[in-house]
């Protein structure tokens, strides 16, 4: 004989599973790692350093 199976156990198990699933790609497709957050964040820093350094006085 087989197992029962609770039907709404396994429905919510499979949205769970594709919601996750969904997360992942999107991680993938657009997430950036704190490593690159960062980076890019003194990147802009050291930028608008050097133009704030070129401006003349008044």
């Amino acid at each position: 004989m087989t197992d029962v199976v609770n039907l709404n156990r396994f429905r919510k198990r499979k949205a769970r599973d594709d919601k996750r699933a969904q997360a992942d790609e999107n991680s993938v497709r657009h997430g950036r790692t704190k490593a690159q957050k960062d980076r890019e964040a003194a990147e802009a820093e050291r930028v608008r350093r050097d133009h704030d350094g070129h401006e003349r006085e008044k």
